[in-house]
């Protein structure tokens, strides 16, 4: 296991999504003061090219440079919003899923190695004790 790799190939995914997330942030500014330009951005990211952020921005600046500048700084302020709190809640977020997806892993192989109560007396649950198998 290469961590070294693993990490830098989530930082290249987390930056996508980060342009993502601006694009979105933008386009739903664009939408109350420039329509027109909303519209072209939203043609413009709907082709896929935004699934590498990186490469959806160099082909952005080429043909509309402020936009791409604006979703840049967006980015940019996003990622130092989410930063800090971002470990933490990755971390907290994968323990709590896991721990509930034995839980229900759990609770499947119980409940399908369960006998059968009402064909085996001796396993059914009662609040009262059966005083007449007392041993003497």
């Amino acid at each position: 296991m290469d961590v070294k790799q693993i990490a830098k190939e989530t930082a290249k995914v987390l930056a996508s999504y980060l342009t993502y997330q601006a694009v979105r942030t933008v386009m739903a500014q664009l939408s109350e003061t420039n329509p027109p330009l909303a519209i072209w951005l939203n043609g413009f990211s709907s082709t896929g090219k935004i699934q590498d952020g990186e490469e959806y921005l160099r082909e952005l600046l080429q043909v509309e440079q402020d936009l791409a500048f604006r979703i840049m700084t967006v980015r940019e302020y996003l990622v130092e919003e989410v930063a800090n709190s971002l470990p933490d809640l990755v971390r907290t977020g994968i323990r709590e899923a896991n721990m509930e997806y034995r839980r229900q892993h759990l609770e499947r192989m119980t409940h399908a190695s369960l006998p059968d109560s009402a064909s085996h007396p001796e396993f059914e649950i009662s609040s009262e004790p059966n005083w007449d198998n007392r041993s003497s």
